[in-house]
């Protein structure tokens, strides 16, 4: 259905457009595929975030975790279902299971020094996590996206430390920690996907 709506829009736009040529044409269709398959996305997973009742919650989650995430990038599944099924478990599931997760002090404080470690040498290695679709070539980009990924995860976890509520603690550290995993390769393996920069790294550039 999406794949039918965004073949029209495409077709109506080219004979608008008719100096957009068949590469042009591709690039605006994966984009309208981007933005009109996250629309559904977004609505099941709040629909099933009130169910849950962890809207706001939810709402949190994605706030906060948006800005390493977009640093970071990470995995892209192959179908819309299976994307909607692993955001909605993402915005979902962590924020409700943060509920009921207690951890004594000490063991905490453990768990994000791992978690941070994990986390730093994964995107020393991995971030930008691009993919074949959207590869980001320019260094000077993956430069930038990398520090922001650092910057960003790192204030992430210093906050799971500081803020005395639990469950915004525990989304903080979960959601972070499932973020790190999803620019791994194994994550990449395991969705079978490949990094940008590795398919098409010898045409990167070293700046703008």
């Amino acid at each position: 259905m999406i794949d039918k709506i965004c073949t029209f829009l495409t077709s109506k736009i080219r004979k608008e457009m008719p100096e957009i040529d068949d590469e042009k044409a591709e690039v605006i269709y994966y984009g309208l595929q981007n933005i009109v398959g996250e629309i559904p996305k977004i609505f099941i997973m709040l629909g099933i975030a009130y169910i849950l009742g962890v809207f706001p919650l939810a709402l949190f989650t994605f706030a906060v975790l948006f800005p390493y995430k977009g640093a970071s990038g990470g995995f892209h599944l192959k179908t819309h279902i299976g994307c909607i099924i692993v955001t909605t478990l993402f915005y979902c599931i962590i924020p409700f299971i943060s509920q009921y997760i207690i951890l004594n002090v000490i063991v905490k404080y453990i768990i994000v020094a791992c978690i941070w470690i994990f986390g730093i040498i994964m995107i020393k290695l991995y971030a930008p996590a691009d993919t074949e679709d959207v590869p980001i070539l320019l260094k000077k980009v993956r430069r930038k996206k990398q520090i922001i990924s650092y910057i960003t995860f790192s204030l992430g976890m210093l906050a799971s430390v500081l803020i005395q509520d639990n469950t915004i603690s525990n989304i903080l550290i979960l959601s972070n920690f499932m973020q790190t995993i999803s620019i791994t390769k194994l994550a990449y393996r395991l969705t079978k996907n490949k990094y940008g920069y590795e398919v098409y790294g010898n045409t990167s550039v070293e700046n703008v």
